[in-house]
């Protein structure tokens, strides 16, 4: 009997329907494993952003010159990447690009601050890639003002927690 069934299920897929039914099954595989990678990527930005919120190097003031004592934290962002990689990989996960992105507060020119904003960013891209990450993985990208983390930015503090970078995956 289990025979039988076996060789219907297997002409239904060899009949000009059961190509369909090959179709429907490979939409269906190609769904679950945007889902599960969707998740996997939202997994590792969390962690990412957690990460670069932790590991914040100073700039000085209207420069893009790291300040000193960022060398522990370069440090973290690297093995933060890293960890990321081998989720990634292990996750089978190709075609993906660490993105850094730089922010500014709302202070000055728009212009001036997505510059330097982007400036910023591609000084931490140069110092991962010094410490082992890819060029050919990550990226930087200017936002200047544009993605405020606290809205309206009228105090120093306010301020300060606008002037950042963070680091996502891109999929």
């Amino acid at each position: 009997m289990r025979l039988k069934a076996l060789c219907m299920a297997l002409s239904l897929l060899a009949a000009p329907g059961g190509a369909l039914a090959q179709s429907k099954l490979d939409q269906f595989k190609k769904a679950a494993g945007n889902a599960s990678k969707s998740t996997l990527e939202k997994k590792i930005n969390t962690k990412l952003t957690e990460d670069a919120r932790k590991n914040q190097c100073s700039f000085k003031s209207g420069t893009d010159v790291l300040e000193a004592g960022c060398e522990q934290k370069l440090k973290n962002l690297t093995a933060a990447l890293v960890e990321a990689k081998k989720q990634l990989d292990a996750g089978g996960v190709k075609n993906y690009k660490f993105e850094v992105s730089g922010h500014t507060d709302s202070s000055g020119d728009a212009a001036k601050n997505k510059a330097l904003s982007e400036k910023r960013a591609a000084v931490i891209v140069k110092e991962l890639v010094a410490r082992g990450v890819p060029r050919g993985e990550i990226l930087a990208v200017g936002r200047g003002s544009e993605q405020p983390l606290v809205k309206p930015d009228d105090t120093a503090a306010k301020k300060a927690k606008n002037r950042r970078y963070e680091i996502q995956v891109r999929l």
